[in-house]
C-alpha cells in the first residue's frame, strides 16, 4: 500500500473526529471586531495551538498587543521546499441574530452542511490543512517537506498585529518559506474546485459628517441648516457615476488592465448572469460599463457602502434634523493600487465636495493591496495533482474579488510564492447569517491538503 493510500484510509476512518474538532472550535465566539470578546478570541487561539500540538508539531504562542499569533512547524527536510500555511481563527460578528435559523455559535448539521459563524471563513478551511498534515504523522509516515503554520486572530479587522510582527527582525527567518498556502476562498461552483491566482485589495474608511451642535426640530429649523444625513447621502452618491466609474481623482491611474488571455480564459467558464442573479435574489446585475460580471467581481475596483447611521432609529416618528451622520465605506482595489494612495484620493474628493454648513472627517480603518501570482507556477501544477485526487477533477484558474489584506505583505516580506486553494462555495454566506460549510467539501479539503504535501515536495 502506498503512502497516500495509507493516508486516505486513515482520513476515511477519522472523519467523525475531524468534524467534532471543527465543531469545538466553532463554539468559541471569537469575534475580533468586538472588544468584549477578547477572552473568546484568545480561547480560539489556544484551541488551535492545542490541536497543532496534539498532532505532533512544535508549537509557539506569539504574543502581540492584541490577539496572539499561533505558530507551529514540522522538522526541516533538507533540499525540499518549505510551505507556510496561513489562516485565521477570528470570525465576523454574527449580526443580525434574528436571521439565523440556528444559533451562530452552536454548529448545526443540516442538508449536508455545517452551519455556524466561521464554518467556512476561516475555521473550517484552515483546519483542513491541520488535519491533512496530521494524517501523515498519525499514519507513521515521514513528512516529505517542512510545513509551518501561522494562524492569526485579526484577519477580519485588518491584521494589524500580524503586520507589526512581519516587521520584526526575527519574523523573516521564522516564517521563511517557498510558498504560502491559504484556504480562505471558494470553489468556482459546487463540484468544480478552483485555484485562485489573484485577490483584490481593500481600503476601508468611516466618514463622519457633523452639522449643528445638537439635533434640531425639523419644523422650526429645517430649510435653514444643512441636514448631515442629506449631505452625507449626496457625498456618497457623487463617488460613483451612472456608468459605475468611481470619481475619486486619479483613482484609475494605477489600475492594471486585464490581459486578453485572462478575459478569454474566464469566458470559457460558462458563467451565467441570469443564474447568478437568481442565486442572489436580485432582478438585475449592475456594475462598471464595458466589463463582464466576472471581470467586475474579480479584476476591477469597486466602491461600496457597508453601513449608514444618522438620526432617530426607533419605532414611530421623530421629526429632527440630526446633528451627525456617518457611513462605513470601502474600495476594493486591484494591482497596482495602494490603500494609502486611495486614502489621499478620498480625502481630496471629500474636501472638494463637502457642502457648506457641515464638517466631514475621514477615518482610515484599514487596508491591504491586491495580489496576482503566476497561474503557471510549479506550485500551482502541484496543487492541481492534489485537488484532482481529492475532488475527482482538476481545478479551474480564477481570481477572487474578496480580500485577504495581509497576503500581499507576506508575499513581499517573505519573497515567496502563494497558493490560494478554496474549499468553500460562493453561497456559503461567509459574512452573513446562516454561514455554512459543505461537510463533504470539508473532508475533500482535508484529503487535498494531505496529498498537497507530497506533491509540493516534488517541486524543485
Amino acid at each position: 500500500m502506498s503512502d497516500l493510500q495509507t493516508i486516505d484510509r486513515y482520513l476515511q476512518q477519522s472523519q467523525p473526529k475531524h468534524l467534532e474538532s471543527l465543531k469545538q472550535l466553532l463554539r468559541i465566539p471569537s469575534v475580533s471586531a468586538d472588544p468584549t470578546a477578547s477572552e473568546a478570541v484568545r480561547a480560539a487561539a489556544l484551541s488551535v495551538l492545542d490541536t497543532l500540538s496534539s498532532a505532533g508539531l512544535h508549537t509557539e504562542l506569539i504574543e502581540t498587543d492584541g490577539p496572539p499569533l499561533v505558530y507551529a512547524e514540522t522538522p526541516p527536510v533538507p533540499g525540499k521546499p518549505v510551505a507556510l500555511v496561513y489562516g485565521h481563527y477570528d470570525v465576523q460578528p454574527p449580526d443580525p441574530l434574528d436571521l439565523w435559523l440556528t444559533p451562530p455559535f452552536e454548529p448545526t448539521e443540516r442538508d449536508g452542511n455545517l452551519y455556524a459563524r466561521g464554518s467556512t471563513d476561516d475555521k473550517g478551511q484552515m483546519l483542513t490543512h491541520v488535519h491533512g498534515l496530521a494524517a501523515w504523522l498519525a499514519s507513521g509516515l515521514e513528512l516529505p517537506l517542512q510545513v509551518k503554520f501561522l494562524i492569526e486572530g485579526e484577519e477580519e479587522v485588518g491584521s494589524e498585529q500580524l503586520e507589526k510582527y512581519l516587521l520584526r527582525p526575527e519574523a523573516a527567518e521564522k516564517l521563511a518559506c517557498d510558498v504560502v498556502v491559504i484556504s480562505d476562498s471558494s470553489q468556482y461552483a459546487a463540484g468544480q474546485p478552483a485555484i485562485t491566482y489573484g485577490l483584490r485589495g481593500i481600503a476601508y474608511f468611516e466618514l463622519h459628517v457633523d452639522g449643528p451642535k445638537a439635533d434640531l426640530h425639523s419644523g422650526s429649523f429645517g430649510g435653514a441648516v444643512n441636514n448631515p444625513a442629506v449631505a452625507l447621502s449626496k457625498l456618497l452618491s457623487a463617488m460613483v457615476d451612472a456608468d459605475g466609474r468611481i470619481q475619486l481623482p486619479r483613482f484609475y491611474d494605477n489600475v492594471r488592465p486585464l490581459a486578453d488571455s485572462e478575459r478569454n480564459m474566464w469566458q470559457q467558464l460558462g458563467f451565467s448572469d441570469s443564474a447568478f442573479a437568481q442565486q442572489l435574489g436580485v432582478e438585475a446585475l449592475v456594475g462598471e460599463a464595458g466589463f463582464t460580471t466576472l471581470e467586475r467581481r474579480w479584476a476591477r475596483p469597486t466602491f461600496d457602502i457597508h453601513g449608514l447611521t444618522s438620526g432617530y432609529q426607533g419605532e414611530g416618528g421623530k421629526t429632527i434634523v440630526p446633528a451627525k451622520a456617518s457611513a462605513k465605506i470601502s474600495f476594493r482595489l486591484v494591482p497596482d493600487q495602494k490603500p494609502a494612495e486611495v486614502a489621499e484620493q478620498l480625502k481630496e474628493f471629500v474636501k472638494q465636495h463637502t457642502p457648506p454648513g457641515v464638517r466631514v472627517r475621514v477615518v482610515d480603518l484599514h487596508g491591504g493591496s491586491g495580489v496576482v501570482v503566476d497561474p503557471h507556477s510549479p506550485f500551482i501544477a502541484a496543487a492541481q495533482q492534489a485537488i484532482s485526487a481529492a475532488f475527482g477533477k482538476p481545478a479551474v484558474l480564477i481570481r477572487e474579488g474578496g480580500s485577504i489584506p495581509i497576503v500581499a505583505q507576506m508575499v513581499d516580506r517573505l519573497k515567496s510564492d502563494v497558493l490560494l486553494l478554496g474549499w468553500g462555495l460562493d453561497d456559503d454566506g461567509a459574512h452573513s447569517p446562516n454561514e455554512k460549510f459543505c461537510i463533504d467539501d470539508f473532508y475533500r479539503g482535508i484529503r487535498a491538503s494531505a496529498h498537497l504535501w507530497g506533491a509540493l515536495a516534488t517541486v524543485g
